[in-house]
């Protein structure tokens, strides 16, 4: 289901994006899929490098981290996947992420303060959802999203100053539908792009989760893991940049409120860990 919603939410990112092209005829559909080509070029061979050298991550040895290559082995074993790199990111918040464009050339971060928090079983499952986005080739399938919303965006700002002066081919104000189909294209297609975006990114969160289960059999690790993650990082959240934050297991400087949860690349993590073991806390009272 997870899949199909995906595939459904990238088609009508495509079609938003064709739909502002086409808006300034056909130059103006060739230059956003030409936009989109390099964008998408460009977040594929390139995004892990980017988003591990952003967070100053290191490569680490067996002999450096024995506890985490042993689980991470034990993982790809099960799932039938080669041996990611393993980083290590300088930071006592606690969080991890997995990137690469795909199994032949993925790796795994985990920051200093994961590795102090969790337990051996906590942990595993945590290297178990990251490898589930690895397995799903869910990297790849977030770096199209935000490269198809990143150009939508780009487009409509191009939109914008192309109304102001007359357009990509000319043809006056009343075929593009004047000053409402220009703050269309400057408001609310870049918003709707952002919302698909993060439709997937969530959508992608929960498969991740359910993967790492099924790989360690013991969801209630999982879910464990999530509530420290979450409490801990609200103490001493991660500084991260809204073009990864959909990387990281828990979101990096997660903010409180309906609203802020509306623009939020994961799932509410009481939400997540319901699916995962059937109430909203492993703890307590259930989590708001």
């Amino acid at each position: 289901m997870n899949a199909l919603k995906t595939t459904f939410l990238l088609t009508v990112l495509t079609l938003l994006l064709v739909l502002i092209g086409s808006h300034w005829g056909e130059g103006g559909a060739i230059l956003a899929f030409v936009i989109a080509a390099g964008m998408n070029f460009f977040s594929y061979f390139y995004s892990d490098k980017l988003a591990l050298r952003m967070y100053n991550a290191q490569p680490v040895t067996r002999e450096q981290l024995p506890r985490a290559y042993e689980v991470v082995e034990r993982m790809t074993g099960r799932l039938g996947l080669p041996m990611p790199k393993i980083y290590v990111i300088p930071t006592d918040s606690p969080n991890a992420f997995a990137t690469g464009r795909n199994p032949q050339h993925a790796s795994v971060a985990v920051t200093h303060g994961i590795l102090q928090l969790l337990n051996d079983d906590e942990l595993a499952g945590v290297l178990a959802h990251e490898l589930g986005h690895v397995k799903n080739r869910d990297i790849l399938t977030s770096s199209i999203a935000a490269t198809l919303a990143g150009a939508i965006t780009l487009l409509a700002r191009m939109g914008w100053w192309a109304e102001m002066f007359g357009g990509f081919g000319g043809g006056g104000r009343d075929r593009r539908g004047g000053g409402i189909s220009a703050l269309f294209m400057i408001i609310l297609a870049p918003i709707a792009a952002m919302l698909i975006q993060l439709a997937v990114s969530r959508s992608r969160e929960y498969e991740a989760d359910a993967t790492g289960a099924h790989i360690t059999g013991n969801p209630y690790a999982l879910a464990s893991a999530l509530e420290k993650l979450d409490a801990y990082s609200k103490r001493l959240p991660m500084p991260g940049s809204p073009t990864t934050a959909h990387l990281f297991i828990v979101q990096p400087l997660l903010s409180r409120g309906d609203f802020a949860n509306l623009f939020s690349t994961h799932p509410p993590i009481a939400k997540r860990i319901e699916r995962l073991i059937g109430r909203s806390s492993v703890y307590g009272a259930p989590q708001r």
